[in-house]
């Protein structure tokens, strides 16, 4: 028997497939080459966090009792304290609430705005992006806008509807952007909220990770209106640990802080004492992003072998690549078939880029040999 079954209720929210499970079929394929799958379908960290950051996990003495739920004191201090290594950035402790991660914060921020003004509905977001920041306005009953993109990933804020920005509780920048990688105008952003008294909420979880340029926060451009939003997922290959934060805007910090309060939301204490060892450990970063640099230029150089052209992302460790005719989901096919490798198609990013498919550069070089050998 199926309880309060959601055909029986006209409008009734039905979840559709999660984006990654519809590459399922292709793994069997993968699996079948020698040496098996080589998955650059999800950022998945593949390599080791630092060893203190593992080590400090088994030792913080944290375990017996509820963890704050904005943080320890000592987490607020280091993760103001790195973010403020960034130019322009200068934070406190009091500036910072901490997160289980971030995508739950993604996806749950929009219902927590919308609990404070139900008279809007509007989350503006990139259109070509992480899923969430439109799954998540979808699980909160409003509206997700995407805003579209110049020819170079990046938003074009003039293109968005002002009927749009009337109604919008927030709006979303990524930058470095998933998946193209682009470098995102964060002082144009930030003015654009401030002029229309809309939060902006900043994304900015490859910011050790840029390649042209320097990483950025908006936060170069104070606290007021603006939230920059971060994770030791992809900065310290913390994932599993689930250690992430929130800083910025005074005001928007007390109202969440509070009601994640109420909900429960208190990261693990020993995630919160491992990742004040891992704010502090830059030099571990410098190893990952020569890793990073170098599996994203072998594999653009596998890929110019097969006659594709790809580029090196302004920033992040994503190859967004061209797909052959323009469909993202025969290369899919095309690459498990004939190298073993499982990538995401354009589509799973928004409905303006089905023509590319991003490759997550997240597993080992041994794995990338494999695919030179089978070319």
């Amino acid at each position: 028997m199926t309880l309060n079954a959601p055909t029986s209720t006209p409008g009734a929210f039905d979840p559709p497939p999660h984006p990654y499970d519809r590459l399922n079929k292709f793994k069997p394929v993968c699996e079948a080459h020698d040496g098996g799958i080589v998955n650059l379908s999800v950022g998945s960290p593949s390599d080791p966090p630092p060893a203190a950051v593992v080590a400090a996990l088994g030792n913080s003495d944290t375990e017996r009792g509820y963890p704050a739920s904005n943080g320890s004191p000592e987490f607020r201090a280091a993760a103001a304290g790195w973010l403020s290594t960034y130019d322009g950035v200068n934070i406190g402790p009091d500036d910072v609430r901490a997160t289980i991660g971030s995508k739950e914060f993604v996806a749950g921020l929009p219902h927590w705005l919308k609990l404070r003004r139900p008279d809007l509905d509007v989350i503006l977001y990139p259109e070509t992006s992480y899923p969430s920041y439109a799954m998540g306005a979808t699980l909160a009953g409003c509206r997700p806008v995407p805003v579209p993109m110049d020819d170079n990933w990046r938003m074009d804020l003039s293109k968005i509807d002002p009927a749009d920005a009337s109604q919008a509780l927030c709006i979303w920048v990524n930058s470095p952007g998933n998946p193209a990688g682009a470098i995102e105008d964060l002082d144009a952003a930030a003015a654009w909220g401030r002029e229309r008294d809309i939060p902006v909420i900043s994304d900015e979880c490859y910011i050790s990770f840029t390649w042209d340029s320097p990483g950025r926060s908006i936060l170069s451009n104070g606290t007021d209106g603006l939230i920059a939003v971060h994770s030791l997922s992809k900065r310290s290959n913390f994932a599993g640990a689930r250690a992430g934060f929130y800083a910025g805007d005074a005001d928007l910090l007390h109202y969440l802080s509070e009601v994640r309060k109420h909900s429960g939301f208190m990261p693990p204490g020993p995630s919160q004492a491992a990742a004040v060892v891992a704010f502090g450990d830059e030099a571990e970063v410098q190893v990952q992003r020569g890793r990073y640099t170098e599996r994203m230029q072998f594999m653009v150089e596998i890929l110019a072998e097969m006659g594709i052209s790809a580029e090196l992302p302004a920033g992040g460790f994503y190859l967004w690549v061209p797909a052959p005719e323009g469909d993202a989901w025969a290369f899919v096919e095309r690459l498990a078939n004939d190298l073993g490798i499982l990538v995401a198609p354009g589509d799973f990013y928004g409905d303006a880029a089905p023509g590319y498919v991003r490759m997550a550069m997240v597993t080992s070089m041994e794995s990338l040999e494999l695919v030179r050998q089978r070319c």
